[in-house]
């Protein structure tokens, strides 16, 4: 079993967002669960709106995740943003994978800078997210600046697109909307998710 976890400074950086996609691309080669430790339960809230329906994986609290963890190939962990420095190594020791979203905006990247310093570089990768598109570089030169301060980052990144916040209130994922053009956004998540296979060799 492979364990997942999402986890930063800032909160409206898509970090639920990003275990709810992630989680659902896992799906799709293994029994997956994404565990909802926030206490806004964003995640929890999505699933009852909708996804239980429509996803092939399960969302539940911590208390609930007790009973359904056993057989799973995959758990994707969704927890608090604004974690304690000892909080964010612990996290990182406990899993396989730590992503830590973050936004192309200086103050979303403070907070990151500082965060990613206090974990094993080797368990962790910074997901540039909310990407503004073309013909804005400023997704690239983020993940360059980080690239050249040492920082583990992913080659891919999350475009800002109103996809999320419709795919959110519909209790969705952006490969279920009706609307082609919002469905194609949901590659971005498959690259993401392809390059976690790869860390993970799964």
């Amino acid at each position: 079993m492979k364990v997942i976890t999402t986890t930063g400074y800032k909160g409206g950086v898509g970090k639920s967002t990003s275990a709810i996609h992630i989680a659902d691309c896992l799906s799709r080669i293994g029994n997956t669960l994404l565990i909802d430790y926030d206490p806004n339960r964003s995640a929890c809230n999505w699933y009852e709106r909708g996804g239980m329906e429509n996803v092939y994986f399960q969302v539940a609290d911590e208390k609930k995740a007790l009973k359904l963890i056993e057989g799973r190939d995959f758990l994707v962990l969704d927890t608090p943003a604004r974690p304690q420095s000892e909080h964010i190594r612990e996290l990182a020791e406990d899993c396989d994978l730590l992503i830590l979203p973050t936004a192309p905006d200086t103050i979303s990247l403070e907070p990151m800078f500082e965060l990613v310093q206090k974990v094993d570089h080797s368990k962790a990768r910074v997901l540039i997210t909310i990407v503004p598109p073309a013909p804005s570089k400023e997704g690239e030169l983020v993940q360059l600046d980080m690239i050249d301060a040492g920082l583990p980052v992913f080659k891919n990144m999350v475009r800002r697109t109103v996809a999320y916040p419709k795919a959110n209130t519909l209790g969705l994922t952006v490969n279920l909307l009706e609307d082609k053009r919002l469905q194609a956004f949901a590659e971005d998540y498959q690259l993401v998710t392809d390059e976690i296979r790869k860390i993970l060799n799964v």
